[in-house]
């Protein structure tokens, strides 16, 4: 990214931080809706500092609008209004005390409560009262609008709006400038006079008036200037290179004799010029401001209808920077609140923590404020994973999975569900605390997640770099020595509660999440380093992992009950936070209770299942293994003990075991290899001579071909070569090879040529008339036959996994 660029964007953001200032001025007095809480909301240093702050530091203390609050009857200039604004609103809460009991005593239809909502309704005072807040809240709501909107330009209307605004504010500061001008050449011997007797001593004179005056016309020289190229009205050209002159004219015009009325006037006649051509800039451009807002609409519509809300959502949230532009909102709030303080005069000197606090608590006041803080904390989190991702050795660039952007959202959801703005000031610092508390636990989770796969692949792949090794151990260390001295401390300083309560279970949780992580990093080091096939590990690593699951499991029921007391008993003040809070507890209750409990019971069912199948499976005798003599099918590794499967395929039982997880199919033919008790008897019914044949001794036969040509071996069990035997007809085995070769070229292609080639191929078997003593056999079995297509399947299967050395051909297809 160019340099250009990054500072385009950075102006970009910075355009689009007023806006939000003003929303965050709007809620900070509450919409214009006068609220019992709205005393409380103010922080002072006393509360930070208790008595060791002066008393006089809160009234000394700056506003930036404290107009705009005296206008909308949320501050007091003079103890009178204040009075009266307090008398009132006593009036108004006994009024409402009164009505309320009355409903209480006689119920909402006894003449008691009807004659006090009569009272209510001739209240005149009342009234003036609930007009003046629609007034306040109405105009607080087009202000909140007004800004929205304008927040959510496109960059060049955004320019538009802010060259507008900008020649509005240069007329209105070259009227105050003039003015004050004016003053002081009233109040000093005439310039003119000075001019025309060349008294020079009086006009280089560093305190005399032309050196006071000269600021003022140098400033509206560039103001007239500035004016000239931005606003947005007619450009005339005699116009655009008078404008600079008629800025200065009121001041150039005082210095002849002319009466004080005619002098009073003169900021007023030059300011007309620049109001008359924003006016006429308003007027032209209302119609464009109300076709930009229409297709901004039909734009956002079409986008909705094409790709969904999630997409416009994510689009325009990328477009507008939304995180740099509350991050940069955030600072600036806070440069201001540690500002004020700095300025503020006071005997007692600024102390560091209690400043602290006061700009923390000042920082989450409002819902933009806790946005602003939410986006500086996931940038601070967003970097702390990238460091263990860099001292890992990995990276991942998934932004959906970024720790930034997991504790963002976390952050915000604790702030709403807690009520975090509603608060009083002591308050809602100790509860910004406790949400710090639970982002730790949950950034600590996270890091879990960061390098519990890196563990797995380490031992998994036997990486010999002991560098990573330790790095990803130290890690785990951090993940357990961490959460044991953070709950060391909190049930150190604290009594027991619902929230320390909840910090222990996400730091217990952490700590048996990373021990099952290092026990099955063990467990797969152990299998590493063994000579043999290690068929146990699997019922180990259920074991440990199971273990783990289910300590997860109950801490989230833990949690969960957790929650409910808090809902019932603890959040009855906060409506708001109460709705959050249920709705976040039926998610907690059914990603994180329900689908867990089925997803384990499912999985334990499917084992379960599966053990008892492979138990009903014959095992191997070492002759068996022994004429065999190749590996397992599925894990490629040497079978020292193995299953033998109802088509007489070998495997070891561990790995059939996880193959029967996913189907009850062979790997290598595809044929079911467990039946229920019904498709049992309907088969001995069909055919009563399938269960003798099925107990007869099985016959394996070793492979004889161009790869153990070397060391020729024979079976004990086959007689002299001279026939075959009954039912089975010779096999070339040539042939079959090169068509089962031809079949796995083309099964990628077409399924269909599978099937033809495989046709062909068993047609050119079964003509054969010459027999090769190399073939490699076994019995026809009692199963019916398979299809073609699966056949085929079956053949190129065990073709490409080149495990095995036999195949069937049924009686039907020879």
């Amino acid at each position: 990214m160019s340099i250009r660029t990054q500072v385009l964007g950075l102006v970009d953001v910075m355009m689009r931080v007023p806006p939000i200032m003003v929303i965050d001025e709007i809620l900070k007095i509450g919409m214009g809706v006068p609220s019992q809480l709205s005393s409380g909301k103010g922080y002072t240093m006393e509360t930070a500092t208790a008595s060791k702050s002066a008393p006089q530091e809160a009234s000394n203390s700056t506003d930036t609008l404290a107009s705009i609050k005296a206008f909308f009857g949320m501050g007091s200039e003079d103890s009178a209004t204040s009075s009266i604004g307090n008398h009132s609103q006593d009036i108004l809460e006994h009024t409402i005390e009164n009505a309320s009991k009355s409903a209480q005593a006689g119920g909402m239809l006894s003449s008691n409560f009807n004659s006090l909502m009569d009272e209510l309704a001739n209240d005149g005072m009342l009234g003036n009262i609930l007009n003046i807040t629609t007034v306040k809240f109405v105009v607080c709501l087009l202000g909140f609008l007004c800004a929205a909107c304008i927040f959510m330009l496109w960059t060049r209307h955004l320019v538009m709006v802010y060259m507008f605004l900008t020649s509005l504010g240069l007329t209105f500061l070259s009227y105050w400038s003039n003015v004050s001008a004016l003053e002081l050449m009233e109040q000093s011997p005439s310039i003119l006079e000075d001019l025309l007797s060349l008294n020079t001593t009086r006009l280089l004179d560093s305190g005399g008036i032309v050196m006071t005056l000269a600021p003022h016309i140098i400033a509206q020289w560039f103001m007239g200037m500035l004016f000239a190229y931005i606003h947005l009205g007619p450009r005339y050209a005699l116009l655009q290179r008078s404008m600079p002159i008629i800025f200065t004219s009121p001041i150039l015009l005082a210095m002849l004799p002319l009466s004080s009325s005619i002098v009073d006037k003169l900021p007023v006649i030059a300011g007309l010029t620049p109001i008359i051509l924003t006016k006429i800039t308003l007027m032209l451009s209302a119609m464009d401001a109300s076709r930009t807002v229409y297709n901004g609409y039909q734009y956002a519509v079409n986008f909705v209808s094409n790709f969904g809300l999630s997409a416009l959502i994510e689009n325009e949230w990328q477009r507008l920077n939304v995180p740099n532009v509350l991050r940069l909102f955030w600072i600036i709030r806070i440069m201001q609140g540690g500002y004020a303080l700095l300025t503020v005069e006071s005997d007692v000197p600024l102390q560091l923590f209690p400043a602290i606090e006061k700009l923390l608590v000042d920082g989450c006041e409002t819902l933009t404020a806790v946005l602003g803080m939410t986006g500086v904390i996931s940038m601070i989190c967003h970097y702390i994973g990238r460091g263990f991702q860099w001292y890992l050795l990995t990276y991942d660039n998934d932004e959906e999975k970024s720790l930034g952007t997991v504790s963002a959202v976390l952050f915000y959801i604790l702030a709403l569900q807690t009520g975090l703005t509603s608060l009083a000031p002591d308050r809602r610092f100790v509860r910004l605390c406790r949400n710090l508390c639970l982002l730790v636990t949950a950034l600590l989770h996270f890091l879990h997640n960061i390098v519990s796969p890196i563990l797995m692949s380490l031992s998994a792949a036997r990486n010999p770099s002991r560098k990573r090794h330790v790095r990803a151990l130290s890690v785990c260390a951090f993940l357990i020595l961490m959460p044991v001295g953070l709950l060391y401390y909190l049930w150190a300083q604290h009594s027991p509660s619902t929230w320390l309560l909840a910090v222990t279970a996400f730091s217990v949780e952490v700590i048996i999440k990373v021990l099952v992580s290092l026990a099955t990093y063990t467990l797969f080091l152990l299998d590493a380093r063994r000579q043999f096939f290690w068929e146990k590990l699997d019922d180990y690593l259920y074991y440990v992992r199971a273990f783990g699951n289910a300590v997860e499991f109950c801490f989230g029921i833990l949690l969960f009950v957790n929650g409910a007391w808090i809902l019932v008993f603890e959040s009855a003040q906060n409506a708001t936070g109460g709705a959050i809070r249920a709705i976040m507890m039926c998610i907690h209750a059914y990603f994180n209770i329900w689908c867990e409990a089925r997803a384990g019971w499912s999985v334990f069912m499917k084992r379960r299942s599966a053990v008892h199948k492979i138990s009903a499976l014959p095992e191997a005798t070492p002759a068996q293994l022994q004429a065999f003599d190749d590996v397992c099918a599925i894990c490629y590794q040497e079978m020292y003990s193995a299953k033998i499967t109802r088509c007489r395929h070998f495997f070891h039982g561990v790995c059939l075991r996880k193959w029967l997880y996913v189907q009850d199919r062979c790997p290598l033919c595809h044929e079911i290899m467990m039946y229920t008790d019904k498709a049992e008897e309907n088969a001995q019914d069909a055919d009563p001579a399938g269960p003798a044949q099925a107990e007869q001794p099985i016959r394996i036969y070793p492979r004889e071909d161009a790869n153990n040509a070397g060391v020729p071996r024979r079976s004990p069990e086959r007689g002299a070569e001279a026939a075959p035997e009954e039912g089975v007809a010779p096999v070339n085995a040539a042939a079959a090879l090169a068509n089962i070769d031809n079949a796995i070229a083309n099964l990628a292609s077409e399924a269909a040529a599978i099937a033809a080639e495989t046709r062909a191929a068993v047609a050119s078997s079964s003509s054969s008339s010459s027999s090769n003593s190399n073939a490699s056999y076994i019995t026809a079995s009692a199963q019916p036959p398979p299809s073609t297509a699966n056949s085929a399947a079956a053949v190129a299967t065990a073709a490409a996994s080149n495990t095995t050395h036999i195949f069937r051909l049924s009686q039907e297809q020879q």
